[in-house]
């Protein structure tokens, strides 16, 4: 099985994007990411309960995205994020290939660690570049208190891509996503992790069902930014210590010796038989929010044009 498209999300009821958005938008939000073998999600699926339902559009329960991260040549985003820094960012295009829309989409960290998304509907063939939405960008993080000095050079740096689907969980209002057929791509051979899914569950201050659930099962919140854990696999030469375990335990580099990167060692099954964390005392436990580059072109592919910019 390589995404979540059949039977476990067959059983559930569907709800439209219009009724997502107005029942769990959540733009200011707490993320809790949990990394699970694929296996191991439609055991979760079955357990989430009837009045679960899952975002449909047009038939269709899971949506190829693609997202470019735009950072600084020095990598000011990243490093931010690698040191943990409060007023850290991310500054990225999202396209949906199967509707071909795009977003530009700025993400801070807010009041006690929650994430906060400003995002501006975009041209998708401007995905790469910021020219367009420079003064959106510098508005948000200006409003953030983030000021990087000078007119910083913001460049495409890591493109990733992936498949989700959208759970809605009426009890707390709040969603979850299920990525598969995870990609990485920098300037090198891509990175790809088709047999792991990451779970994201999206929430108010209180956790959900779907977070007490994956704990009884053992499994933790990881440290894992699709951006910032992603480059430091593909550029092991990077300071990764908040994601070194996640590195470790996940990642694995897939290309050629000609890619010019180290490889992370393969992991071991015992490791990626789940994020069944031993140690209770894990930081994440128990819901705590963590919060020489190239132009990188792909043509979103067309389609219906659902907005999907809300998820």
């Amino acid at each position: 099985m390589t995404t979540l498209d059949g039977a476990p999300l067959d059983r559930l009821d569907p709800i439209g994007l219009d009724e997502l958005t107005e029942r769990a938008d959540l733009q200011t939000r707490v993320d809790r990411k949990y990394v699970l073998p694929l296996g191991a999600v439609g055991a979760v699926l079955a357990e989430v309960g009837p009045q679960t339902r899952v975002l449909e559009i047009d038939r269709a329960r899971s949506f190829a995205y693609q997202s470019v991260y735009f950072d600084t040549p020095d990598l000011t985003s990243y490093l931010l994020t690698a040191q943990r820094r409060r007023r850290r960012f991310k500054v990225r295009t999202r396209t949906y290939l199967d509707s071909a829309q795009c977003w530009l989409e700025v993400k801070t960290h807010g009041a006690r660690g929650s994430t906060v998304k400003n995002r501006l509907a975009y041209e998708p063939d401007q995905h790469t570049t910021l020219a367009p939405g420079w003064q959106f960008v510098e508005t948000v993080l200006a409003q953030e208190s983030i000021v990087l000095g000078g007119t910083p050079a913001f460049v495409p740096t890591l493109v990733t891509q992936y498949r989700r689907s959208t759970l809605f969980l009426p009890d707390t209002t709040s969603r979850v996503t299920i990525d598969t057929e995870l990609t990485w791509q920098d300037d090198g051979c891509p990175l790809r992790l088709p047999d792991l899914a990451v779970v994201e569950t999206k929430t108010g201050s209180t956790a959900s069902r779907v977070d007490r659930m994956l704990w009884v099962r053992g499994y933790r919140p990881t440290r894992i930014s699709k951006y910032a854990t992603g480059l430091a696999a593909l550029r092991p030469d990077l300071p990764a210590a908040p994601w070194r375990r996640t590195l470790r335990r996940h990642f694995t580099q897939v290309g050629s010796p000609s890619c010019g990167h180290d490889t992370h060692p393969v992991p071991r099954r015992s490791d990626v038989d789940a994020d069944l964390v031993r140690h209770d005392a894990h930081p994440e436990y128990g819901g705590r929010p963590h919060p020489a580059p190239r132009r990188i072109d792909f043509a979103p592919a067309a389609g219906p044009s659902p907005s999907l910019g809300q998820i």
